[in-house]
């Protein structure tokens, strides 16, 4: 079961970081965007540390306080509710 969770989380990261790459790219081209509200979507399912890495790495979204607020502050709701998680699992 943990390593399902472990997939999970890595699939969540993997796919937040390749949207905003994804994004960026269709900025650059004049493309159809990705919208906000998908953006968000991938970092909020745990995948925060993906989100941000992407938005740092793409330089993307950096300019919008609620990015730049909003996914580092999930990394740290995300870091804690996993270590009570897996401390809670631990104790059975």
């Amino acid at each position: 079961m943990d390593n399902v969770v472990l997939y999970l989380l890595i699939a969540s990261n993997l796919i937040a970081f390749a949207l905003m790459g994804i994004d960026k790219h269709k900025a650059k081209h004049s493309l159809r965007r990705i919208p906000e509200k998908v953006l968000f979507l991938f970092p909020v399912l745990f995948g925060a540390m993906g989100g941000t890495l992407g938005m740092y790495v793409f330089r993307h979204k950096t300019r919008h306080w609620y990015f730049e607020v909003f996914f580092p502050a999930l990394i740290v709701v995300q870091v804690v509710i996993t270590g009570l998680l897996q401390k809670s699992f631990t104790s059975l």
